[in-house]
């Protein structure tokens, strides 16, 4: 398509103009009055029909998509093959589906986004009359090029970021050559982009993406995993198990109670996401409007871009310089940080379980443990969302330290770290798949777990002990300390230490019925109670 005559500068002419740069308009585009318009989710609609760029809940159907255009590429392998990070290679089918969101791909879609949403809303705006209000067909238009935004679209800005060697002003070049086939935009094509830097456009997209991808990909596999070690804690909630502190024998629990304490801590901090706001600016080159005042100064912009910033989805922020000063993502990614770092616990508790024997691994048809040791079943699922986990608290640790400090109105160190968010949720997905993989594999070992408790009768030393104190028998734990710290103790030195001892005789009985199988406390009760005090439902939300 040729561009329209307001395009035909000097500066633009050339590659507006260009061959490589000339594509055959899709239908789904420019017959677009044809087709009812979609339901989409926030982000994806652009309100066709509306005047107030009304929120639309819908399916992100636009991600399926784009990875389903990915898996077809017939250079895949290829590509796998080659990817310098292994998330893209080797583990590029675990993680996959969070690629729309924060590939290269999906920061262009979201800047299209806002591009086109903002052309709208300023369409909406009566002291705007250089863009009057679009008609339904010009509305459907605009629609479609969010809906139907490809991964071949994305290639053409990148075509013209060769020439502009900047991918913002790619994206608003590409939009005014999409639309200059419509004569209804071609009108007001000077107006995408109006009054913005580009950091307005960028900090609503990664914004987007966040919202998007954290709660469409990273929160469904986070309530997996805190769901399976629910299960866990329930279904072995009576099965004994002997406490190890300081790496010695220590007073009984249950295996399932010690799941229910991973699962309580990994539901707190899910609650906490719900707290964080995700945020955007949108007031140009230093955060006052500048050129917007001069434009109109009789439009409140604040509060119309408070308005556009909200209708998206998101919440405001008024006080910025060039840049959104990205504190929210530092909340966000600090309770990534720490639900990464209670679950490396449970990988290592796990790992420590399996070394002792408490947990079979249920073998896998034709998979091998080690390249010359033919027996070995290696507990790799937890050591490789281990590592995986420690690497993405290396990079959100980074991203939540470095993103919030940029010089005096702004400097472009945070660009770049910017393009690194998928990167760090990125390895963690991969371990939480991991983690949830290994689960999957386990199986109790009952007979390992009642011989370590079978040989430690010495455990039963806390409950003589205190029994003693409450019946006024002198030095209890010093008489216990000598007969138990670094002997030998049996069930029937146990047993004859209590029958000698002057306690009333229900409280004799009582002793003599203990077992380290049976001293577990309310351990049983605590493990099966855990789903009244998990919350999934309310947890793991960005509103």
């Amino acid at each position: 398509m040729s561009a329209p005559p307001s395009l035909k500068s000097p500066a633009t002419a050339a590659f507006l103009a260009s061959p490589r740069l000339t594509v055959a308009p899709r239908a789904a585009v420019l017959g677009a009055t044809a087709q009812p318009p979609r339901r989409l989710s926030c982000s994806a609609a652009v309100g066709a029909g509306a005047r107030d760029l009304e929120v639309m809940s819908a399916p992100l159907d636009w991600a399926a998509r784009s990875v389903g255009e990915l898996e077809q590429a017939t250079d895949l392998d290829t590509f796998c093959m080659m990817a310098l990070s292994p998330l893209d290679g080797r583990y590029f089918r675990f993680i996959k589906d969070l690629m729309p969101f924060f590939s290269e791909f999906g920061l262009i879609r979201y800047r299209v986004l806002v591009e086109v949403k903002w052309l709208l809303k300023l369409s909406q705006i009566p002291e705007v009359k250089e863009v009057p209000p679009f008609s339904e067909e010009a509305q459907l238009f605009l629609d479609a090029i969010i809906q139907d935004f490809s991964i071949n679209d994305a290639k053409e800005v990148k075509q013209i970021e060769k020439i502009t060697n900047h991918d913002v002003k790619a994206v608003e070049y590409y939009l005014k050559q999409k639309c200059s086939s419509n004569p209804e935009v071609a009108k007001v094509l000077e107006f995408f982009h109006f009054g913005c830097t580009s950091e307005d456009i960028n900090n609503l997209s990664h914004a987007l993406a966040l919202k998007e991808g954290v709660n469409t990909i990273m929160f469904p596999v986070m309530i997996d995993v805190c769901s399976a070690i629910c299960s866990l804690a329930t279904e072995n909630a009576h099965v004994p198990l002997l406490s190890k502190t300081h790496g010695q024998p220590a007073s009984p629990t249950t295996l399932g109670k010690e799941m229910a304490n991973f699962a309580a801590r990994l539901s707190d901090i899910g609650k906490s996401f719900s707290e964080v706001k995700i945020l955007g600016k949108f007031a140009g080159a230093v955060g006052n409007y500048n050129a917007d005042v001069v434009a109109y100064p009789e439009i409140d912009w604040p509060k119309m871009t408070e308005e556009f910033v909200r209708s998206l989805g998101l919440e405001f922020n008024p006080y910025v310089t060039q840049i959104e000063p990205h504190d929210y993502i530092s909340k966000l990614f600090n309770l990534f940080v720490q639900f990464n770092i209670v679950l490396t616990d449970f990988d290592r508790d796990m790992w420590s379980y399996i070394s002792a024997g408490y947990f079979k691994q249920i073998p896998k048809a034709g998979e091998v443990g080690s390249s010359t040791m033919p027996h070995k079943i290696n507990p790799i699922n937890f050591e490789n969302s281990e590592g995986n986990l420690s690497v993405s608290n290396g990079l959100l640790c980074t991203l939540s330290m470095k993103l919030p400090i940029s010089r005096l109105q702004r400097d472009l160190t945070d660009s770049t770290v910017l393009r690194n968010l998928g990167v760090g949720l990125g390895h963690s997905l991969l371990a939480y798949k991991a983690t949830m993989q290994g689960i999957k594999k386990l199986e109790v070992n009952k007979v390992r777990l009642d011989e370590d408790l079978e040989q430690t009768w010495e455990v039963l030393a806390e409950p003589i002990q205190t029994v003693m104190r409450r019946y006024g028998i002198p030095e209890p734990y010093e008489k216990l300390k000598e007969m138990t710290r670094g002997q030998a103790v049996t069930k029937d030195s146990i047993r004859q230490f209590i029958e000698g001892l002057d306690l009333p005789e229900d409280a004799r009985s009582s002793l003599l019925k203990l077992t380290p199988h049976s001293y577990t406390g309310e351990a049983e009760n605590l493990a099966a109670n855990i789903w009244n005090v998990v919350d999934l439902k309310s947890g793991f939300k960005i509103k």
